[in-house]
This record gives C-alpha cells, structure tokens and sequence, in this order.
C-alpha cells in the first residue's frame, strides 16, 4: 500500500498543479518513488504516452518532476471542453463519447470503479502518491457524488493540505470560508493550510496567521512566494496569455477560443529576444515574425470564429511578410475545405483559408499516437530544419489530403506500430503538421528563431541553443528548493506517515 497525500485548493489557479509537481520532486530527490494521480482532470492541454493513451498534461509536466515515464493511471478521466456547455469524455485514454455537463453529472459516478482500478495499479509502482484535486472541495453544488476532491479523499482514505491564493486577495477567507463549507468528517481530513502566491515581507502575515489558525484549528504549515518557474500549466487560467511585449523576434499565437496543446510553444518562451504573444483580435496581431495557428478542440468553430472576427482577414494580409505556421487544427485550417460529414464537429462543410492546396476530412476516429522521423526537404525560410529529427506525438480527428504539387513537411513513424508516413505540407513560408512537440527536438527552435533574424538583418547566434528537457529538470530543481525552502516538510512527512502536526 502506497501512502497518500491529496493537495486541494480553495479555488482554481491556487496552485495545486504546481505545489503537487514541486513535492513530486522534493520526494524523489529524497529517496522515494513517487507518482501523480488526479482522477478527474477537466484540460484542453493533452499528451499522448508511449501505448497511444490520452492524458491531461499536468499529470504528465508532474511525472516528469517525479522522474517517471507519463501513465494513464495518473489521469483515468480527461474531459475536453467542446463548448460551454459540453465536453469529450476521456476514460483510460480511450474516448467514450460527448456529453452535456448534466450528462456527465449523472454519468460519473460509474467511474468510480476507473478510478479506482487505476490508483490501485498506481499504488503498485510507487511508495507514495501525491493526489491532485480540482477545483474546489467547497463547490456545494457538485459535492453530491463527487469523485475528485473530498469525495475522492474518502475513498483513498488521504489526508488532505488546502492551499489558498494570497495573491488573488481574501485568503483567510478562501480558507476560512472553505473549511465552514466542509462537513466535519471532511474538514478532519485537513491536516495543514498553505498560503500560496505570497508577495513581500512574510512577518507581516504572522497575525493573521496566528488567528486562522485559532479560528480554523488547522496549522498553516507552509507560505510560499510567488515563484518565477516555467513549467507547464493547466490551460484554463494560465498566466501565458497575459504577455503583451514584442521583443527583437515576435512570435503571435492566434488564441482561439478552444486552443488546445498550447505547451508546443513553451520552447520559444526560453529564449532570450524572443516574445511569445497569445493574440485573439486582428488589432493585437500587429507585424509579428512568425504567426502560429496552434491546436483547437473545434476546427470548423474556431475557423468561423476567426472569419466573423477579422482574424483570418488579418493573418492572411500578413503572408508573404510572416511565417505562417499551422499545428494540428491550425494545420487543418490553413487548408481548402474542412468537411465534416459524420457531425463529429458542426456537420457540413467549411472554407478553409487556402493559403495550403490540402483538404481535410474530419473523421469519427480520434488519431493517437507518438511519431519520429525527420524534415523533409524545406522551403523557404526554414529550409535550415531540412532533414532534422523530430519526436512528439499526434492527437487529431481527421485526415489531411495534399495536392500532389504540395511537398511534405516531414517523414515519419508510427512508434506504436512502426507505420511510416509523410506529414504535413509546406509552401513559400507556408509550413502545416499534425505533430504536437515539433519544436522540441534538439536545436529545432533555435534553427526557427535564427532564420527569422535573419531575414530582419538580426543576429541572434549566441544563446540560442538549449537543451528543452535539461531546462525543464532545472526548473523542477528551483521549484523543489523553492518549496524546501518555505513548506513545513518534517510535518508534512508527519501527515504522510499517519500523524497529525
């Protein structure tokens, strides 16, 4: 048997992504195997592990922190927002279908035995797991038959640190007003209260402290700062979308209203001179380098979305000055048409932008796999990239047909079953691929960014080249000592080993 921590919070964004990825390090760097597990994980931004399973991301960014390949097990359920009121239910990686949120409501309680199957086989690999809620376990709304907080906590028998965000104002209430909110079965659960996101001087929270604790009968066994690490980040509130500045080489990321996989282009937030801009109106396009159309949930919604805004207008204005550059739906869009002639979107069929001589055809199968293999040969700007190795993985419903005068971006195979295939399409600074993950591949970025400093009479030959996945254990490094630094650690152990502080 595995012992059990489960980190809440008292709203979404208070941290529990992050607080659960830093202590998945600090107990690995201290001897233990550990593991993520959040059973219901609601995310546009997803991965694709080695036996073709779809999983949340920041189960997969927590893996990593704890030094283990990304399973399943770690997210049995993923629920991709279709729109506002409907998601893609994910059950072991595999798709079950779309449902309505009242739906899903009624449906979930018949994971449970998912759920369970999958921490049980969890357990098996792993001295302690460190279990992620959602939310809020005050949402007295959703508690009848709740599966992810203190629903889940019962049934894993785990205690339970509540983490509030000071930085968002009225934490003492957060904590407060949550814990009133529990039943008093759950509340004893709580063994400690982080305050999280903290800004400034600590000493002067020291009454505060001293009175939410009288008042809460909780121990606050942890304040810590606000924290400059980049890592991946759930997608519902990241703080990404907030960069506003242009630097020497601008990057524009349309950001659509269903944009998924946005971690494709974390890579180019690292290196120095380039600015990564998320835009979602033709006025903040303004002249970018590179316009990147990233993932979408909704092909045919966000390409109408765009179209109705002025976007599309925008974006295609701006070919033949910047690169255009289409990932996975973005890829789709660039194209001709994007029919859908078994409804899996919208129905019907749509114009594409045209600015690729390719057709797609959306189809009931969801493609899910992990692919290697190298560029093509390339035209244009990035002809640097030809016959440079990729890795990453796909995740689409629908295929893309080229006309034949259309070269393809890239040869790959299928790591699962050895399958080889061309991909994508590429014109004069035209460039589409259904691979997620393509810029992290050795100096693939660096190639990118020093190409388009080029053609602004730049150089950017120092600095550029960076190893992704040794800046990423950097970061999960800072985190860890971060955490070390402010977390009450000798009482955390105490919980984990069946005590209280």
């Amino acid at each position: 048997m595995a012992k059990v921590l489960m980190i809440q919070g008292t709203m979404s964004n208070a941290g529990k992504s992050l607080l659960t990825a830093g202590l998945c390090r600090i107990l690995k760097q201290d001897g233990y195997r550990v593991a993520p597990f959040k059973s219901q994980n609601m995310a546009l931004n997803s991965y694709i592990t080695e036996e073709g399973l779809e999983m949340g991301r920041a189960q997969v960014m927590q893996a990593e922190a704890a030094g283990i390949r990304p399973s399943v097990l770690m997210n049995p359920i993923l629920l991709k927002p279709t729109n506002d009121i409907g998601s893609q239910v994910i059950v072991n990686g595999e798709v079950v279908g779309n449902m309505s949120a009242k739906e899903y409501f009624a449906y979930k309680r018949e994971l449970l035995p998912d759920i369970r199957r999958a921490f049980h086989e969890l357990e098996k690999r792993a001295d302690i797991i460190l279990v992620e809620g959602a939310g809020s376990p005050a949402e007295i709304n959703l508690k009848e038959n709740d599966i992810v907080n203190m629903g889940l906590a019962e049934i894993l028998d785990a205690p339970v640190l509540l983490a509030g965000d000071i930085d968002r104002g009225g934490v003492f209430a957060q904590l407060l007003g949550t814990l009133m909110l529990l039943e008093d079965h759950e509340k004893a659960r709580v063994k400690g209260l982080i305050i999280n996101k903290f800004r400034g001087d600590p000493s002067i929270l020291d009454p505060g402290i001293r009175m939410l604790e009288e008042k809460s009968g909780v121990p606050v066994v942890g304040v810590i700062p606000y924290m400059d690490i980049s890592v991946e980040d759930e997608d519902s509130l990241t703080g990404r979308f907030d960069q506003k500045e242009e630097a020497q080489i601008d990057i524009a990321i349309i950001r659509f209203p269903r944009i998924s996989n946005f971690t494709d282009f974390s890579v180019f937030e690292q290196i120095e001179g380039v600015s990564v801009r998320y835009v979602g109106s033709a006025a903040q396009l303004h002249r970018p380098d590179m316009i990147i159309l990233p993932g979408s949930k909704n092909t045919m919604g966000d390409l109408k979305w765009m179209r109705q805004n002025g976007l599309e207008a925008a974006v295609k204005k701006r070919a033949g000055e910047s690169v255009i550059f289409g990932v996975c739906g973005g890829y789709q869009m660039l194209g001709r048409t994007v029919s859908d002639p078994y409804e899996v979107e919208e129905g019907g069929a749509v114009r594409g932008m045209e600015l690729l001589p390719v057709n797609t055809e959306l189809e009931t199968r969801k493609v899910r796999t992990r692919v290697e293999g190298a560029f093509e040969q390339v035209p244009g700007i990035f002809s640097g990239l030809s016959g440079r190795e990729i890795k990453g993985y796909e995740i689409h419903m629908g295929v893309s047909s080229a006309e034949p005068d259309c070269p393809p971006l890239c040869s790959l195979t299928n790591v699962l079953d050895g399958g080889e295939k061309k991909d994508g399409s590429s014109g004069e600074d035209i460039y589409g691929t259904y691979v997620h993950g393509i810029f992290d591949e050795g100096e693939i970025a660096s190639v990118v960014v020093r190409a388009l400093a080029r053609r602004k009479g730049l150089s950017m030959e120092s600095g550029l080249t960076m190893d992704y996945g040794a800046f990423k254990e950097s970061q999960y490094d800072k985190l860890a000592d971060t955490l070390r630094r402010h977390l009450d650690l000798d009482g955390i152990y105490r919980i984990l080993n069946g005590g209280n502080l």
